[in-house]
């Protein structure tokens, strides 16, 4: 038996091409705009803080290029490991 889950509403404000990008990415992929931004959100909020910066583009063209280099050195390292 599925279990349900309560669900919390949300307004989001997009831009008009973010909105159409969504619109088409939901077709793409066969998903209801609510699915997608409900799985993008569970996502994001569980992802470290270096990553959660990265995405929310929090840092300048030169902090990021180092935060590139850091994150393939880590991830090289635990896949050697």
């Amino acid at each position: 038996m599925a279990t349900t889950l309560k669900r919390s509403i949300m307004r989001i404000q997009l831009d008009t091409p973010a909105k159409d990008e969504l619109e088409t990415l939901c077709k793409k992929r066969g998903m209801t705009q609510i699915a997608m931004m409900s799985r993008l959100v569970r996502w994001f909020v569980r992802q470290d803080e270096v990553i959660q910066t990265a995405v929310l583009a929090q840092l300048s063209d030169d902090a990021m290029a180092n935060l590139a280099r850091q994150m393939l050195k880590r991830l090289t390292a635990e896949r050697s490991a």
